[in-house]
């Protein structure tokens, strides 16, 4: 089973949630905020599991998506 990574905004900044742990990181902008899920979802398939970002806008809306599969990094190498 792969990871759901997601990026939302809150009032004080910008959070970022994963199934993985228990606790949300924080970010002063989105942009921090994305650079950081996707590394976290790269780290997921680097261990073999495949992570799916979803990134939000502050208006509810998805902005986008990315996946980080342990196969496509394989092809990568």
């Amino acid at each position: 089973m792969g990871c759901l990574i997601t990026v939302r905004p809150t009032g004080l900044g910008w959070l970022i949630e994963c199934d993985a742990f228990a606790n949300g990181l924080t970010f002063r902008s989105g942009a921090e905020a994305e650079r950081a899920a996707r590394s976290l979802a790269e780290s997921c398939a680097k261990v073999g599991k495949a992570a799916d970002v979803q990134i939000y806008l502050r208006d509810g809306s998805l902005a986008g998506c990315f996946r980080a599969d342990p196969a496509s990094l394989a092809l990568a190498s």
